[in-house]
């Protein structure tokens, strides 16, 4: 059987299909049922299908398509003969809109050459049809995997019958793929248990054409030695490059949109770099390729669970968002723990003062985006007032005249616009270019300068606004609980504080599997705790014998008058809490 990535079973209640996919790369078959496209001819469908089938750049110029009982040419128009002709002897109407019928057989990447994937492919088509409808194997080499496109027409050759698609028709064309592919001693995919199969498909990793340009560069430049830039630019172009010499040169690949800069190419690949290469004036250095590595945020936002149920979620929602609630709630009191954040007003200090930052930080910089669209424009109005200078004079020594001015409008308009933004600004001498130039240089370098503080602080800012909105509507929501159960809370003695016992409960639960548990309870005193609450530790006792306790934060709500006491064990080894 035909195979790429993944081990999958698909199998539409059409066409058939049974289609396998294995973690090793073997060959796969698929048999698909080709339907007429809405709002096109059955002759425009057909002639779709079979041109994409046929594709020069996919099959080698065409020489990797053969045929049965049809031209590869006119595959299309002959597969609508045969329909018309059925229609003629029979007198019936096609009711469906299958058309056609296509065979997907793909090889393991090299065990098979093109030529003879083409044999193998046919071969397929000829078993499975036995000889009775008119088909087409293309073979397509633009992948990694030598696969082939196998078009059958569903009319028969004495246009007396059409083909009929039964309910296993797909495992049929995988069995006897696999039974040739055998004969051709290729590799096929082996069939495992339901449980042993991935469910998802893996796809090789994709490299984009400026890694390849990068990669046929780094070549010519350390293995060929090119004299001069232009020697370099004709060895580009025996790679079947384009080049685009002007201000900047650029380059295109063969199945390429737009052109690519080499100043757009990042370091050790621009223009003025590789002239230094290439003269000997500087040593050329591969780019490696760097994975972007994104920071994995440390805890999301609680869900309002009353509001979802007043907009019509379900009770299964409301206890997935319980437990969801509990993990991210823990997370952000370890957030708070390291921050070492004690009670609701350090929270709202640390908000305000991490929003102050913020705000202070990103004034600074639309300042400084202000001053630069400032010199941007007034640089403009110098360049246009002493561009048309002459032109307005001329203009004033003909007595502003009217045809003098139609002719010269362009040129007058934008002398009158300019000299307009100086008298709004007040200038008296105007500063030069040059200066100007200067100083949007440097306030470039400032702006990207503070912009990594400005992400930071943003960041810093979001957090602690996340961690604010979790509590306090932890806290609302454990207030309301404890308000419907007429259950009174007491700081002078000790008892089990609802979040906590809901807390409690969940890392129990999870603890049978990730061998981790939180000891969480409400106390008398800081002294007292190292000892879990009774009632909890009737719930899992034998976790705390296991787990030592990290130190104890305290969370103060004033609200409601108690203390919370959160402790969660060491995981023995950086695990996730």
């Amino acid at each position: 059987m035909a195979g790429l990535q993944n081990y999958k079973i698909f199998m539409p209640p059409l066409c058939g299909i049974f289609f396998c996919r294995e973690v090793v790369e073997l060959a796969a078959t698929r048999l698909i049922a080709l339907h007429k496209n809405k709002g096109k001819s059955v002759a425009a469908c057909l002639k779709s299908r079979t041109d994409y089938a046929q594709n020069p750049d996919k099959t080698n110029k065409g020489e990797l398509v053969s045929s049965y009982e049809c031209s590869p040419l006119t595959a299309d128009e002959e597969f609508m003969l045969s329909k018309r002709q059925y229609e003629l002897v029979t007198g019936r109407r096609q009711k469906s809109d299958v058309i056609a019928y296509q065979i997907r057989q793909s090889f393991k990447p090299g065990e098979i050459t093109a030529e003879e994937a083409n044999k193998v492919g046919y071969e397929l088509a000829m078993r499975f049809t036995k000889g009775k409808y008119a088909f087409i194997v293309a073979t397509h080499t633009d992948r990694k995997h030598i696969h082939n496109h196998i078009i059958y027409n569903s009319t028969a050759l004495d246009s007396t019958r059409k083909f009929r698609d039964f309910l296993l028709s797909g495992l049929t064309v995988q069995r006897l793929s696999d039974l040739i592919c055998l004969e051709h001693q290729l590799s096929v995919i082996e069939i495992k248990p339901y449980r042993e199969r991935q469910k998802r498909t893996l796809y090789p990793p994709r490299e984009s054409n400026r890694d390849k340009l990068c990669a046929v560069i780094d070549n010519i430049l350390l293995n060929e030695n090119p004299v001069d830039f232009e020697i370099f630019l004709q060895k580009l172009e025996q790679q079947g490059y384009v080049i685009k010499r002007g201000k900047h040169t650029s380059v295109k690949g063969a199945r390429q949109k737009r052109f690519i800069r080499f100043r757009t190419l990042g370091a050790e690949y621009s223009e003025e770099e590789l002239k230094a290469v290439i003269s000997g004036e500087a040593e050329h250095h591969p780019r490696q390729k760097q994975k972007r590595i994104v920071p994995e945020q440390k805890f999301q936002m609680l869900v309002d669970i009353q509001a979802k149920l007043a907009e019509g979620k379900s009770m299964g929602y409301a206890r997935w968002a319980k437990r969801y609630n509990l993990k991210e709630m823990s997370k952000t009191l370890i957030f708070l723990q390291e921050h070492k954040i004690g009670s609701i007003e350090e929270m709202r200090e640390r908000v305000n003062a991490a929003t102050a930052q913020y705000h202070e930080l990103g004034d600074s910089i639309k300042a400084v985006e202000q001053r630069m669209a400032e010199i941007a424009v007034l640089r403009t109005h110098i360049v246009n007032y002493a561009r048309t200078r002459p032109v307005y004079d001329a203009y004033r020594k003909t007595g502003y005249s009217k045809h003098f001015l139609e002719t010269h409008r362009t040129e007058i308009t934008l002398h009158k616009a300019a000299k307009a933004a100086f008298n709004e600004s007040n200038l008296k001498t105007l500063p030069k270019v040059k200066e100007l130039d200067m100083e949007y240089s440097k306030l470039l370098t400032e702006k990207k300068a503070r912009y990594p503080d400005y992400r930071k602080a943003k960041e810093e800012m979001q957090e602690f606004l996340r961690a604010k909105r979790n509590v306090e509507l932890f806290f609302a929501e454990e207030k309301s609980s404890a308000e419907k159960n007429e259950v009174s809370i007491n700081n002078d003695s000790p008892g089990f504080f609802y979040c906590g016992r809901a807390l409690g409960c969940l890392f129990c639960y999870k603890g049978v599997w990730n061998k981790r548990a939180a000891c969480i309870g409400t106390v008398q005193n800081e002294g007292d705790w190292a000892q879990p609450n009774k009632h909890f530790a009737k719930q899992k006792w034998h976790l705390y014998r296991q787990k030592p306790c990290l130190p104890v934060l305290s969370l103060n709500q004033n609200n409601f008058g108690i203390t919370t006491v959160l402790t969660i064990p060491h995981d023995g080894g950086g695990g996730r809490h």
